[in-house]
């Protein structure tokens, strides 16, 4: 298992980078034009892309994290055998995994509502941030 999960974030932090990459070209500057947004929040420029950004990246490199230990319960419950010990480890690790990914759904649901609500409230007069 701790060759699994060293291997599996490993392989994230080797993609984090490019995934955090800035996202700089002219459709999407044209496109945020078109939707009313500046050239700047295009480019990323912008404290509610920032942080959209990174939330995002936390929630894939978590969900990774919740499909590596969904697989690893999933193989401990069918290579049982018949064994009470391994199935009641596997359902445990099915049961407080669930439990992360919805604290981690409750959390994402929660900071999306107050940074949109921040970035409303202090938006220019006339002008309503991105939802």
């Amino acid at each position: 298992m701790k060759k699994i999960l060293v291997s599996t974030i490993l392989c994230l932090a080797l993609l984090l980078p490019v995934s955090a990459a800035p996202i700089n070209n002219d459709f999407t500057k044209q496109v945020a034009t078109q939707g009313g947004y500046s050239a700047a929040d295009a480019t990323g420029n912008s404290l509610y892309l920032a942080v959209s950004r990174y939330i995002k990246i936390a929630l894939s490199l978590l969900g990774t994290i919740f499909l590596v230990l969904t697989v690893y319960a999933g193989y401990l419950y069918m290579t049982a055998g018949g064994n009470e010990e391994n199935v009641t480890k596997a359902k445990s690790i099915i049961k407080t995994s669930v439990i992360g990914l919805i604290i981690i759904l409750s959390a994402y649901a929660i900071t999306i509502f107050v940074v949109s609500r921040i970035m409303i409230a202090t938006a220019p007069v006339g002008q309503v941030g991105p939802r």
